[in-house]
């Protein structure tokens, strides 16, 4: 039996870029939260562009792009009219909130990021929103493109 995992090795992100992430995406959920479209199907979608890398990007059956990944927003807040709200499993705990979908996002970012040993250059696609399943079009999306440093 073969081994079919990538061989690479993961390059953390650095300070600079964690606070520009972390930034971007509170930007954006706020703005999802203050206009009450986070509701418990609410996604948070990233396209990660390595430049130099040829990677061509997969589409579902019906049809639309596929992100590089997505975290559902309901396993870290609840929907609360006009704001954020932790979700049930952090007591409360905002920060906790924020800690853990920031851990996860830096994780799966440095993955898509990997083939390359610097970040310059490689440009990050965020969404935050709800799309219309199975047809995949936006119902509700904020976006932001960054480049990191």
């Amino acid at each position: 039996m073969r081994d079919h995992t990538p061989d690479f090795v993961m390059h953390e992100l650095s300070e600079d870029n964690k606070v520009l992430i972390r930034q971007t995406v509170q930007q954006l959920l706020e703005k999802l939260a203050s206009d009450g479209k986070l509701t418990s199907d609410a996604l948070l979608e990233f396209w990660v562009e390595v430049p130099g890398l040829k990677r061509a990007r997969g589409t579902f059956r019906g049809g639309f792009l596929m992100p590089d990944s997505f975290i559902y927003l309901s396993d870290y807040f609840k929907p609360e009219q006009g704001g954020l709200k932790a979700g049930e499993a952090y007591a409360g705990s905002l920060e906790q909130v924020w800690d853990d979908l920031l851990d996860e996002l830096y994780y799966q970012i440095e993955i898509f990021t990997s083939p390359v040993s610097s970040s310059k250059g490689v440009t990050l696609e965020l969404w935050a929103g709800n799309r219309h399943r199975p047809e995949g079009e936006w119902i509700y999306a904020v976006d932001r493109k960054i480049e990191l440093a």
